[in-house]
């Protein structure tokens, strides 16, 4: 079974059951989830902060994760644009490996799908 975040009206079911002194226990059946993530609202709750404060950690928690874009240096950058107007793919660029370059070739060639570079100028 897949794990799936607590929804804010789980979040503010669980904030009312532990203003109502309601055990994790019976919470947790209550909203057929496990312990755990009752507890960790529960001792965010302790603090005397809200179910809303808690969504908005998560959300910003969230916005801060996940694998962010590679960004080449401006050197890479010139190097790749020389040898794309000789005619050369981004595989060739990265496969012959006369410079090293910080990526692979599936980032290079998503460079060229976001626009980072001109794609017009691949011959294809």
């Amino acid at each position: 079974m897949t794990y799936t975040h607590l929804t804010t009206d789980e979040l503010v079911m669980i904030e009312a059951y532990y203003q109502q002194n309601i055990s994790v226990t019976i919470i947790a059946e209550r909203l057929k989830r496990s312990r755990q993530p009752i507890y960790n609202v529960v001792n965010f709750l302790k603090q005397g902060k809200s179910a809303i404060d808690y969504y908005k950690r998560y959300k910003e928690n969230k916005r801060r994760c996940g694998r962010r874009k590679i960004s080449l240096p401006e050197k890479e950058q010139k190097y790749i644009k020389k040898k794309v107007a000789l005619g050369w793919t981004p595989d060739v660029i990265i496969g012959r490996a006369e410079k090293s370059i910080s990526c692979s070739m599936r980032t290079l060639y998503r460079r060229f799908e976001d626009g980072e570079f001109d794609r017009t100028t691949l011959r294809l």
